[in-house]
């Protein structure tokens, strides 16, 4: 097997990234290791918890599961794209208190904002199910997905 880096050139944020990436690393590792994305998280490595879902193309993926190198010519959004306000919907909620799934379910939750037929087809709790949380449980998530800019829980 050639172990020779691969260069690949994408979309990150907005920006456009060229590096060398190890034929075998991970989109994750790739992001958190040699870019400085810390955002993304790694939960538990297997894409079952969706801590580190960036959207690439526009849609959720478990970055944790991506070779870097499928990057190549693509769109990668972060965590780190998101402003104070496409969080303080979740932050006014009280949804946070780790912050280990906090970031895939921003993603996730912009990626669902951003597609109002989805909205309209499925209930949010299916299109957030691929994101575990331990803390605070989903009703808490899902209230500050839905709770409306600047306004606070009951």
């Amino acid at each position: 097997m050639n172990d020779r880096p691969i260069q690949i050139e994408f979309q990150l944020n907005g920006e456009l990234r060229t590096l060398e990436v190890e034929p075998r690393a991970r989109l994750l590792d790739v992001l958190r290791y040699e870019i400085d994305c810390p955002g993304t998280k790694e939960g538990c490595g297997e894409g079952e918890c969706g801590a580190c879902t960036v959207l690439l193309d526009g849609l959720p993926t478990n970055s944790c599961l991506v070779p870097a190198w499928q990057a190549r010519g693509r769109e990668v959004v972060t965590i780190e794209s998101v402003t104070p306000e496409d969080v303080s919907r979740m932050l006014d909620a009280g949804t946070t208190q780790c912050g280990a799934c906090t970031p895939g379910v921003v993603m996730t939750a912009r990626w669902a904002e951003a597609n109002p037929e989805l909205l309209a087809q499925f209930d949010l709790r299916q299109l957030m199910a691929g994101n575990l949380c331990r803390c605070t449980g989903y009703d808490g998530i899902i209230d500050g997905i839905e709770l409306p800019s600047g306004q606070e829980a009951d």
